[in-house]
């Protein structure tokens, strides 16, 4: 339970549905907070337990290390993903045994439900405006076979209606739209005031290698920026690519950020174990990604080759690509 209305009102409805609910918060960063609070004020009000746990220094270690990982190496990370595998479906399990629960439901947007072939397969949330699942891509069948999400079949405002009929002080609650260790999204002033990344002096160029200007590190850029760069140009420049060993930033016209094809590696597949032949999917390169039409090919070691129907802008190294099947999530993997 985070303490917003998606988690209270998820709460609510298993209470509803007769199960036997139990409120777990897990501290992931800084003390515990109006967060907290509000999700213990919750639990309260529906007359079930809270349990708020520690779990700072893991969360550290597995999404905000790998947050300054990402951007040092020249990538953009996405540290939803890996929280969701790591903490919400990675811990979290385990903590819910020592409960005595079968089951860990958050308020997720998305739908899980077993196949006939009998894996247990994710599937888009009703509500394709707030839909999550791209954000559980990583899931394995073994967490997916002890996940719940109550809300996968509401919209956005039935969950607030409900949350209202229920009582519960979180039901006019703002939704968090930000990465909660970073509140103002302000990643770079975050990584420096953190001490996780240094300032490294380096050059900005041209597709062609043309030295245009300078920048402190390119931890502090991605794919696409335009804002920042600090560099005199008749056009406007924007980031095309970042050149971790030789500590570059290439930027160039709008045009020149648009490809065809990617490749993506590390990939978790849920739809089925494994696959040999190419196959025709809508393919997400980003959370606020329409989707497009695409052709992926499996290549060895995990990773797959992916050939887009329509050009897409701003295909970023490190974020996440998933790939459906209409509602059914096939899988994905993380952009190289």
């Amino acid at each position: 339970m985070s303490g917003g209305v998606d988690s209270s009102t998820a709460a609510a409805l298993l209470l509803e549905k007769g199960y036997d609910v139990v409120g777990v918060t897990l501290g992931l960063w800084g003390n515990p907070s109006q967060a907290a609070a509000d999700a213990q004020c919750v639990c309260q009000k529906l007359g079930i337990e809270h349990h708020l746990i520690d779990e700072t220094k893991t969360f550290r270690r597995e999404v905000v290390q790998y947050f300054a990982r990402e951007y040092k190496a020249g990538r953009t990370p996405n540290p939803c993903c890996v929280c969701n595998k790591k903490l919400k479906f990675g811990v979290l399990p385990d903590h819910a045994r020592r409960l005595g629960a079968q089951y860990v439901a958050t308020g997720h947007f998305a739908r899980v439900e077993k196949g006939g072939n009998g894996r247990f397969l994710l599937k888009r949330g009703l509500d394709l405006r707030k839909d999550q699942s791209y954000f559980l891509f990583l899931l394995t069948q073994d967490q997916l076979a002890m996940a719940m999400f109550p809300l996968g079949e509401k919209n956005k405002q039935e969950t607030r209606l409900l949350a209202q009929q229920f009582e519960l002080k979180t039901a006019d609650k703002a939704d968090s739209m930000e990465i909660c260790f970073v509140p103002d999204y302000d990643y770079g002033k975050f990584l420096s005031t953190e001490g996780l990344v240094e300032k490294k002096r380096g050059e900005i160029v041209s597709l062609e290698g043309k030295v245009l200007g300078h920048h402190e590190g390119i931890s502090f850029y991605t794919v696409g920026q335009r804002k920042g760069l600090r560099v005199s140009h008749p056009t406007p420049l924007y980031v095309l690519s970042l050149d971790a060993v030789n500590n570059r930033v290439i930027v160039g016209d709008d045009a020149d950020l648009k490809r065809d094809s990617l490749t993506v590696g590390e990939c978790n597949w849920i739809a089925f174990e494994k696959w040999e032949a190419p196959l025709e999917v809508l393919t997400r390169i980003r959370y606020n990604h329409p989707g497009v039409a695409a052709t992926i090919t499996p290549l060895s070691e995990n990773r797959a080759g992916v050939k887009l129907h329509v050009p897409q802008r701003a295909i970023t190294p490190g974020q996440a690509c998933v790939f459906y099947k209409d509602d059914l999530v096939i899988g994905g993997g993380w952009i190289e």
